[in-house]
C-alpha cells in the first residue's frame, strides 16, 4: 500500500510538474519541486527529501528552492531541537494566483463588452443581413466570464476565511 502511494506520488509529481511548467512558465526542476511540495502537505519536505525523491543534484535542489522562496511560492518552518528546514507551499501564493486570473477575466469581460457594442452599432447602420455580426459568442463569453469570476471569488474567500482561523 506504501509503495503505491509513493508511485501515485511520483507520478502525480511529474503530471503535474508538466502543468506548472507550462502554466507558471518555471524551470522543470522548479515546478517539480513546487510539485512536490504541494504533495507533500501541512508537515513540509526538507531539502533532503527533495533530493533523494527528485533524483536533482544538491546545488540544482538549493537554486530552485532559493528561487521559488524569492518569487514567495514556498516557506519554511524548522522544528525545535532539528536544525533542518520543512519547505510548504505558500498559501497566499494561491490567493495571488486568484487575483492575477481574476483580473484577467475582468480585463477580457470589458473588452469583449465593448467589442460587443461596436458590433451591435455596426448592426444597427448595416442593412445587408449577411454581412451583420453575430452576437451570440460575446454574450455567453461575457455569462461565462462573470460566472468564472463570481466563482473564483467565493474560493478565493473560503480560502481567506480559513486562513484567518488558523
Amino acid at each position: 500500500m506504501v509503495s503505491k502511494i509513493r508511485n501515485d506520488k511520483e507520478d502525480l509529481v511529474e503530471r503535474l510538474g508538466v502543468f506548472m511548467e507550462k502554466k507558471e512558465q518555471l524551470a522543470p526542476v522548479a515546478a517539480r519541486i513546487l510539485s512536490y511540495i504541494i504533495l507533500t502537505g501541512k508537515s513540509g519536505t526538507t531539502f533532503e527529501d527533495l533530493v533523494r525523491d527528485l533524483c536533482a543534484s544538491k546545488s540544482t535542489i538549493s537554486t530552485h528552492l532559493n528561487h521559488l522562496t524569492d518569487l514567495k511560492r514556498i516557506l519554511y518552518f524548522t522544528k525545535t531541537g532539528d536544525r533542518k528546514k520543512y519547505y510548504i507551499i505558500n498559501e497566499d501564493s494561491i490567493v495571488q494566483s486568484i487575483d492575477a486570473l481574476t483580473e484577467s477575466w475582468i480585463l477580457q469581460k470589458e473588452l469583449h463588452l465593448e467589442i460587443r457594442d461596436y458590433k451591435e452599432r455596426t448592426n444597427q447602420i448595416n442593412s445587408d443581413y449577411a454581412s451583420k455580426f453575430n452576437l451570440d459568442f460575446h454574450d455567453n463569453y461575457i455569462e461565462f466570464l462573470d460566472e468564472v469570476t463570481k466563482s473564483v471569488s467565493t474560493l478565493k474567500s473560503k480560502i481567506l476565511e480559513k486562513n484567518t482561523k488558523l
